[in-house]
């Protein structure tokens, strides 16, 4: 049977310039750190054509890194461009609703519980796992005769309040080695990731991604209303369901790794409504590649603004998604 498919040309046209952005950002990346790389340089170590001692630097330092980043930021973009479709709140996002602080409440009492030895194992597990509890507890806290978006929203919100006050008691109540490790998993970095690591996150994303794209149509649905999308033949409650636990799975894999990066599931979705449009099925590519620009280059900040010190990237997307969430305030607020 043949297949077809529409394609959004705005959508596509923001697809190829974001990608031919990211791959300016790899090259130039690679070739940034105390071992300065000419990006022709980059170039012939990608053709397996430079020296050694290059392709070294950029396979088994930086590369990993490179590749980490773009994972994590396209994972918390679709994940973001989910909830804030299915809720219909485009204040909305993983960090916001709960998700990532449940990660970040189990991942803290595995370190303080392990003397901070715990496992780079067992942390991700660990951590995806909170994710799963929060989102679990959100929506059977919000459910009453079923779960409406405002509900969903707003337990969330009062659910991560309470997750984040858990946290901070936990690392305020740890000796000051555990504290200290703890803060650095909280506030996000990809500082020494491996191949490993890179292997371990990439069949959650692309199965994430490949679902997100075969669920749009119930997100677009969802985003015109729960009348609606139930008029339109819809299994709401159990679309939204399947739905949340897409978004936990995408987001709780990129916390694992990465730790609590915040604010690009809220950025990397509105970026890419204000570049295609509403469309739910237009802009989860571009929000995904938004995502991955977005902590790439927050990264590549982390690691060269102060160099030779390095920060966590977290820093760095809290910087910049602290006043673009006021400003999307201010700007509803002044909305008719």
């Amino acid at each position: 049977m043949p297949a077809s498919a529409l394609l959004d040309k705005r959508a596509v046209l923001a697809a190829i310039v974001l990608a031919a952005a990211i791959i300016l950002m790899v090259l130039f990346s690679a070739g940034i750190g105390t071992m300065r790389i000419h990006p022709l340089d980059v170039l012939k170590v990608f053709a397996g054509q430079g020296q050694e001692v290059h392709k070294t630097v950029v396979f088994q330092f930086r590369l990993p890194r490179i590749a980490l980043s773009l994972l994590v930021g396209a994972s918390l973009a679709a994940s973001g461009a989910i909830v804030q479709g299915m809720i219909r709140n485009p204040l909305a996002s993983p960090d916001l609703v709960g998700i990532t602080n449940g990660a970040a409440v189990a991942a803290t009492s595995l370190i303080a519980l392990t003397g901070g030895a715990a496992s780079v194992r067992w942390l991700p597990l660990a951590a995806i796992c909170g994710a799963a509890a929060a989102a679990l507890l959100i929506y059977v806290l919000a459910w009453k005769r079923g779960v409406t978006p405002l509900r969903l929203v707003l337990v969330g919100i009062g659910l991560s309040s309470a997750l984040s006050a858990i946290t901070s008691v936990m690392v305020i109540a740890s000796p000051l080695r555990i504290a200290g490790q703890a803060l650095v998993w909280l506030t996000g970095s990809v500082y020494g990731a491996a191949w490993s690591g890179v292997l371990t996150l990439l069949p959650w994303t692309a199965a994430g991604l490949a679902l997100a794209f075969v669920l749009a149509r119930q997100v677009s649905a969802q985003q015109l209303g729960d009348d609606i999308a139930v008029g339109l033949g819809s299994r709401l409650q159990l679309q939204r369901l399947a739905l949340l636990a897409l978004s936990v799975a995408l987001a709780g894999s990129a916390v694992a790794l990465a730790g609590g990066i915040a604010f690009i599931g809220l950025m990397a979705p509105h970026m890419a409504r204000r570049l295609v449009g509403p469309a739910f099925g237009a802009a989860l590519p571009v929000a995904a590649l938004c995502g991955g620009l977005l902590m790439l280059a927050a990264d590549l900040a982390a690691r060269t603004v102060f160099m030779p010190t390095e920060i966590p990237a977290g820093v760095f997307t809290a910087a910049i998604g602290a006043p673009f969430f006021i400003y999307l305030l201010r700007r509803r607020r002044s909305s008719p």
